[in-house]
């Protein structure tokens, strides 16, 4: 127990300039030193005595960090100059110690890394990611958060790759890290794309290529030549000339057209041959709107699910609703396509299609219900529609049987959510027929009779 007694004397030594300092200073008064110093003495002995646990490195890291917002808070209120005792280099020593003794506890390495990412400290940021996954490497998490880290703070899409692919070596089997890997890729397209809108790259394209179009309308008048600087000295060139080659090769190379995100997918369905995880790629890839790609990255993966099992619930949500997939439903398009998609998904509901078919459909169908720049006829067309299939989920309850009294509660809620009180009422009603003492159904009927 000495042995415990004199580290914890030697690590309170260490601060004592820090308190005096902060005591001369006016920052703390010598009862608020006198009171940290005993709390430190505490944390101190509990941590290097026997039975410490996990718990008290957080809550001596915790207070410090609470100690050190109110030293910053004074400091600027007082005007003072800076101190040259930081409670940032004390903490992490703190979290360090923690992650040396119990290496095991996931949370400690967390809270390590978030606050040093907090307060920028990269390298000590790279050097906790490296020791964290050279004890957890089975762990696809950290995988992932050395990624985003790596992408998000430092902007170098190679490093999340390098850290992606050595993850997917250790975790194959994971499904979220095939997941995130393809959702990395697909944030990297979006960013490149925010910055070629910003830059106009897209739209000089676009005006290079009408002036194209009204050259070659003009075929048909002798044009005279042109001299240009160029002619004269064959040694210049034309900085437009080199730009459009330039942008071009950009948006041919494979990551602006999809072939990285298409490839992950691919090598996870060979690995799996899971449909339920390409409908999560699916899902995955449709959030992401902005970007030109999508379409044709949601139509390969839609494809081959349905080569997969055409008759599969998932695989034919997704190749139902893929032609929508990029269309912005104030686009003159859209109509057409809605067209398409709910002309295909009548077909399917009157062959008695199996019930998840009608839940993914309700499920993505209301999703289109609360968008304001909808016109009101197609959003008629939308509502019908949903009450056909609320009609024929009810014909196949009470037929073949099954279905879940709770996952009608939950389309009832978000009907009443979304404003579609006949199609609330209505369904609500031939509910109470097949379930007529369900507690929820008769929580719903009271929240209706207020």
């Amino acid at each position: 127990m000495s042995g415990a007694s004199d580290k914890a004397r030697y690590y309170l030594e260490q601060s004592i300039p820090e308190l005096h300092e902060l005591e001369r200073k006016k920052i703390f008064s010598k009862d608020e030193v006198s009171s940290i110093a005993k709390r430190r003495s505490v944390f101190e002995h509990k941590l290097n005595g026997r039975g410490s646990a996990p718990s008290d490195y957080a809550r001596y890291a915790e207070y410090e960090m609470n100690l050190e917002t109110l030293r910053r808070k004074r400091t600027k209120r007082m005007g003072q100059k800076h101190t040259g005792h930081t409670g940032q280099k004390r903490i992490s020593f703190i979290l360090e110690r923690a992650t040396r003794k119990f290496y095991g506890d996931i949370a400690l390495w967390m809270q390590y890394l978030d606050y040093s990412r907090k307060h920028k400290a990269y390298k000590k940021v790279a050097q906790i990611l490296t020791s964290l996954l050279r004890l957890h490497p089975t762990k696809p998490e950290l995988w992932i958060h050395a990624a985003n880290f790596v992408m998000e703070d430092q902007g170098n899409m190679t490093g999340a790759r390098s850290y992606m692919h050595r993850g997917l070596r250790f975790c194959k089997q994971s499904k979220e890290l095939w997941l995130e890997y393809a959702r990395l890729e697909l944030i990297y397209i979006a960013k490149i794309t925010g910055r070629r809108e910003v830059l106009g790259l897209d739209s000089h394209l676009d005006k290079l290529a009408s002036q194209a179009a009204l050259d070659d309308h003009g075929a048909d008048h002798i044009a005279l030549p042109r001299i240009t600087a160029e002619d004269m000295n064959p040694d210049l060139g034309t900085d437009d000339s080199f730009d459009q080659k330039v942008w071009q090769k950009l948006s041919e190379t494979p990551v602006l057209t999809g072939a990285i995100p298409i490839a992950i997918f691919d090598a996870a369905m060979e690995n799996f041959k899971d449909l339920s995880l390409g409908e999560r790629f699916f899902n995955v890839a449709i959030e992401f709107t902005n970007i030109s790609c999508v379409g044709q990255i949601s139509k390969h993966i839609a494809v081959a699910l349905m080569s997969l099992d055409p008759a599969s619930p998932a695989a034919t949500s997704c190749f139902i609703r893929q032609p929508l997939v990029g269309v912005q439903t104030s686009s003159a398009e859209f109509p057409t396509k809605l067209g398409v998609v709910l002309k295909q998904l009548r077909i399917k509901i009157d062959t008695h299609p199996p019930l998840d078919l009608l839940d993914r459909s309700m499920d993505w169908l209301l999703s289109y219900i609360t968008d304001e720049d909808m016109d009101p006829d197609i959003r008629t067309v939308i509502i019908a529609t949903l009450n056909r299939i609320m009609g024929r989920y009810q014909t196949t309850i009470q037929t073949k049987g099954g279905g879940s009294c709770d996952r009608v509660i939950v389309l009832l809620r978000r009907f009443q959510a979304k404003g579609l009180e006949k199609l609330f009422i209505s369904n609500l009603a031939w509910s109470f027929e097949i379930w007529p003492l369900h507690p929820g159904l008769l929580a719903l009927k009271d929240t209706k009779a207020s």
